[in-house]
């Protein structure tokens, strides 16, 4: 395959920066590159333009830094949370991934960063809270906080509730306001009310 050497004039990620010459393939640079003034041909005439790409380089480059290490500052004080879905045991059906962060961020905070930027070593299939690290520059890490939760709430534990009705006796048999008998003891005969008598008139004497 025929390759060409060209002076890059704007920065790409796995092949380089402006004021950088590289080879390519030919067709690439004759179909992409050139066209979409991404880079020009290696030339005495372009060669000149090389310190101007290297200062404008170093601009865009301070820019990023500072912008980065602005927005590492801003997220290391959020926590994000992600709802999830889960079974009855509160575990996860899936997994959240760089992929899912990011897709938040650009949700939540309106803050679009490239998932290779976001470092999980295995994807997260937990609940609670865990730490993410954030390769945001080459000179600029961060860390953020991501909060899982359930989007199944958890079912509260329901208080048994007392049947209604009339108040317990005091003693299992007895009535309201009687002293509870002692074991073998027997209920003692309830006085009944004395009948009244009416009273007998005094004979009055024979004349």
């Amino acid at each position: 395959m025929a390759k060409t050497e060209i002076i890059l004039t704007s920065n790409i990620v796995g092949l380089g920066a402006e004021s950088d010459q590289v080879k390519v393939a030919a067709g690439y640079a004759r179909n992409y590159l050139l066209p979409q003034g991404l880079a020009i041909p290696l030339t005495a005439a372009n060669k000149r333009r090389i310190e101007a790409l290297r200062q404008r380089r170093a601009e865009r480059e301070a820019h990023e830094l500072n912008t980065m290490t602005e927005l590492a500052a801003s997220l290391s004080k959020i926590v994000l949370k992600i709802v999830t879905k889960t079974g009855a045991d509160g575990k996860m059906f899936g997994s959240v991934t760089g992929g899912t962060i990011a897709d938040e961020l650009k949700h939540q905070c309106d803050v679009t960063l490239d998932k290779r930027k976001i470092h999980v070593d295995q994807p997260i299939r937990t609940l609670g809270e865990h730490e993410v690290e954030l390769n945001l520059h080459p000179d600029v890490k961060a860390k953020l906080k991501v909060l899982i939760e359930s989007a199944t709430p958890a079912e509260l534990p329901v208080a048994p509730v007392e049947a209604k009705g009339t108040p317990a006796r005091e003693a299992r048999g007895g009535r309201p306001g009687r002293e509870p008998r002692a074991a073998g003891e027997k209920p003692a005969a309830e006085a009944k009310p004395a009948k009244s008598r009416p009273e007998k008139k005094a004979k009055e004497p024979a004349a």
